[in-house]
């Protein structure tokens, strides 16, 4: 049994280019650690599966062990285990999951399997508790731009206002710097270069935010062409692409488009609590534009602090958390991985399909 309190709850993610360990207690978070290998997939502009899959191999025991050493904590005084089990790229997924069955079973514990995007809505319980019900979501990542109206995470379905139809915010941000000459990954490149340059500049659109469209749905495909026919036009022109300012022009149409439509979702379901979570809530334009426009609208504003808003293990370990003190049924052990898996529970146990023989 773990420290005085409720259960102590190891978490592992593995989805991406990060190999997170996280431990909870109570709501509490006692240590995580990441280890990434963003640096090995930097040359080639995005991310190698296979890369990613080893770096993961790799890292898995290291910080694990750290993750306890931190808590200070032995293997013996973990009560769950929690891991994610898509989606993600499936090499990946496939280390995390193996290494945290034999975990789970080394210390004869349960083991959860975790839908990636709930443990980015549950980071946030991890600096400012509880989740309010219900609260409106805004999950904006590398992958993944979704609008959520969530009540109880772990009891009841999660329900999807709107979602991204193909480029997610963070993929336009890569895509773009990779035209303006900014390296990988994009957002924080881009961040960083429209700190200099004026949001102004360059009227890039706002889509799908015209009277008629889809009021909760994204799509950053048509701006990511906006922004490269305009790179090219200025390279047509044989002018210096003035990099600041289309950084910052971009960065503005994204943040204007997130909390629009963010801040409609709250007053169209009469919700008070706006949570924005995942890699791109850390991008500066996002949490401050949000921060003005909820304080205009009486809305309380929560983002989790930079650490938890990339892919974590402490995020994994506070879903683990709530699922163990919520009463779930844990995962059986032939579970396996779901590469695609659409968000509807904050548990996702999917089990081997049979083969004909089999069945």
């Amino acid at each position: 049994m773990g420290p005085v309190g409720g259960p102590v709850v190891l978490g592992i993610e593995s989805s991406c280019d990060e190999t997170g360990a996280g431990i909870v207690q109570d709501g509490r978070l006692l240590a995580h650690v990441v280890a990434s290998s963003m640096d090995e997939h930097a040359r080639f502009g995005g991310v190698v599966p296979e890369i990613a899959a080893r770096a993961h191999l790799e890292a898995f025991t290291p910080v694990v062990r750290e993750a306890l050493d931190r808590a200070g904590l032995g293997l013996g005084r973990i009560d769950a285990v929690a891991v994610t089990t898509g989606p993600g790229l499936s090499g990946a997924l496939q280390v995390g999951l193996a290494g945290a069955k034999s975990l789970a079973y080394g210390a004869g514990v349960p083991l959860y399997g975790v839908h990636h995007l709930a443990g980015h809505v549950a980071a946030d319980t991890l600096e400012h508790g509880p989740l309010p019900t219900p609260c409106v979501v805004l999950i904006v990542s590398g992958g993944h731009t979704s609008l959520l109206l969530v009540r109880d995470l772990v009891r009841e379905p999660i329900v999807h206002l709107g979602d991204t139809l193909d480029d997610a915010a963070g993929e336009c941000f890569d895509k773009v710097a990779r035209v303006l000459g900014l390296p990988y990954p994009g957002g924080p490149a881009i961040d960083r270069a429209a700190r200099e340059g004026d949001p102004r500049a360059v009227d890039f659109p706002r889509p799908l935010t015209r009277p008629g469209d889809d009021p909760y749905a994204f799509s950053f495909s048509g701006l990511k062409t906006a922004a490269a026919r305009w790179v090219e036009r200025q390279r047509l022109g044989g002018e210096e692409v003035p990099v600041a300012d289309g950084a910052a022009a971009l960065q503005e149409a994204v943040a204007d488009v997130l909390t629009r439509k963010a801040l409609a979702a709250c007053r169209a379901h009469d919700v008070r609590t706006l949570i924005v979570v995942g890699g791109v809530a850390a991008n500066s334009r996002v949490r401050g534009l949000a921060e003005e426009r909820c304080a205009a609208a009486g809305i309380e504003l929560r983002v989790p602090p930079m650490t938890l808003c990339t892919d974590n293990g402490a995020m994994i370990a506070a879903v683990g958390d709530l699922l163990v003190r919520a009463g779930a049924e844990p995962a059986p052990l032939e579970v396996s991985i779901d590469p695609s898996a659409p968000l509807e529970y904050a548990s996702l146990t999917p089990l081997p399909a049979l083969s004909p023989r089999a069945a």
